[in-house]
């Protein structure tokens, strides 16, 4: 896995968790979901002030293979979005883990962060994923 930045978590949907101030976290596709989805084209986020709920859908991200549904890591309000996607898509592939982020929530639920894999339970999780 290359870029990977050791604070990050990640859920089993391949989304990456970045903790900012407070409650406040950025999130972004792993490395491996962007290589898996090939050259991406579109990406619709939520909007600013949106809640979203761990685990269910807040959005999706088109690629050249295909349509796939973005999970919400965790719980809360979003405050941010990153508007640079909307006209330049293909960062995610570039720069999955900086430029490439989609959105920045404010968590309702902090203890979610508990369910995530840290990098070397998520290396173990794709790998085995990859042998199924």
């Amino acid at each position: 896995m290359t870029q990977a930045i050791a604070t990050l978590l990640y859920s089993k949907e391949h989304e990456w968790v970045l903790k900012l101030d407070g409650n406040r976290v950025r999130i972004g596709i792993s490395d491996y979901a962007q290589k898996q989805l090939g050259d991406i084209v579109f990406v619709e986020n939520p909007q600013v002030d949106d809640e979203v709920t761990a685990d269910e859908s807040m959005g999706t991200i088109e690629s050249v293979k295909a349509v796939s549904e973005i999970f919400a890591p965790v719980s809360g309000t979003v405050v941010r979005i990153n508007e640079e996607l909307e006209d330049a898509p293909q960062t995610i592939n570039e720069h999955p883990f900086s430029k490439g982020w989609l959105v920045e929530v404010e968590m309702s639920v902090p203890e979610e962060l508990e369910s995530l894999l840290n990098e070397d339970e998520y290396k173990a999780f794709i790998n085995e994923e990859g042998e199924e």
